[in-house]
């Protein structure tokens, strides 16, 4: 399904949004270009993802495009495979590869003076044997579970408008994606976004949950469905290597106290993740840090999430920003 953009003109590289925002161009510039440099890096990446792709190569990847084209990194590039939802990257040197058949989702934020584009897209790997490993139902399947939740954003898309309830893109979410006979993940959720801030309050549902909160013109927000042949649910799995800053607590171990202090001048509002303490800490020193850091509750770790029966999940995401009329997509 095509995407139709309100409002929009096309002009020599860059994309002038018409009507929107009432707070300066600079701000709508910002968010433009932020959702330009994702949009770049991300299909530059999909092209990686193979068989035989070290995940840690991927994610360094598109973290080190996003900084030579001039942004901040939002938040630390997601690669969840298979079964793992989301919030997976690479810890320090990761030896985890794409297998042949995997569903592989890339999700991947840049921010430019604060202002923050997050998208994901999900790729089936393609590998020698991929046809000969896998049977035409299987491959089929896992198929339409990614095109299941591309359609639910398409049809959230659509939906988004000043004045519209949120209830009504999950709805249009959950519709779309039951539509291929799968499940939309429902404890999972879109967010609206401002500035150095990637999860400013709003939360989009990828079901109906019944929530008349009215979206208003000027939000921005990133809508991302999940799509599933399991129950849609998500569990925490073991291990955390995504986190974020909460506030500055008293240690006694003056390496804890080290790396927290790196941590609150380096990385005060967005998500960081473990392995980027490693260029100014021993590995060691610095995961030993962040264990007792999130203990304590000084920093918030975000734990991969995994589909509660095991089963497999695609994902597909934009950021837009709400018209009178409709939205525009930053990140196509």
């Amino acid at each position: 399904m095509r995407i139709i953009i309100n409002n929009y003109i096309n002009h020599s590289k860059y994309v002038y949004i018409i009507k929107f925002f009432k707070k300066g161009d600079n701000m709508i510039e910002c968010y433009l270009k932020a959702g330009e440099i994702v949009s770049d890096v991300r299909k530059e990446a999909s092209k990686m993802i193979k068989e035989g792709t070290l995940v840690l190569d991927l994610v360094e990847f598109v973290e080190s495009e996003i900084r030579k084209k001039g942004a901040g990194i939002a938040f630390p590039c997601n690669v969840s495979i298979n079964e793992i939802a989301a919030h997976y990257t690479s810890p320090f040197k990761d030896e985890k590869r794409i297998c042949a058949g995997d569903l592989v989702k890339l999700d991947l934020g840049a921010e430019v003076n604060g202002y923050i584009a997050d998208s994901a897209v999900t790729i089936m790997a393609d590998g020698e044997n991929l046809k000969e490993d896998f049977s035409d139902d299987v491959l089929n399947r896992n198929a339409e579970i990614i095109e299941a939740s591309a359609a639910g954003l398409d049809a959230a898309i659509a939906t988004v408008r000043d004045g519209v309830e949120v209830y009504k893109i999950g709805e249009a979410i959950s519709e779309a994606i039951k539509g291929y006979q799968l499940n939309p993940i429902s404890n999972l959720t879109g967010h609206s976004l401002e500035k150095y801030n990637l999860h400013a309050g709003l939360s989009i549902p990828n079901i109906n949950n019944h929530d008349t909160t009215r979206l208003e013109e000027c939000q921005v927000i990133a809508i991302e469905p999940f799509a599933t042949d399991g129950v849609g649910w998500v569990n925490d799995s073991p291990g955390a290597y995504i986190f974020s800053f909460i506030s500055d607590k008293p240690f006694r171990l003056k390496n804890t106290v080290k790396v927290l202090k790196n941590i609150e001048k380096n990385y005060p509002y967005l998500p960081f993740s473990g392995r980027w303490l490693t260029k100014d800490f021993k590995p060691a020193r610095a995961y030993s840090a962040l264990k007792q850091l999130s203990e304590a509750m000084a920093i918030y770790p975000y734990s991969p999430l995994k589909e509660k029966t095991g089963c497999w999940v695609s994902q597909k995401e934009h950021t837009v920003i709400v018209e009178k009329e409709g939205c525009s997509v930053t990140t196509l």
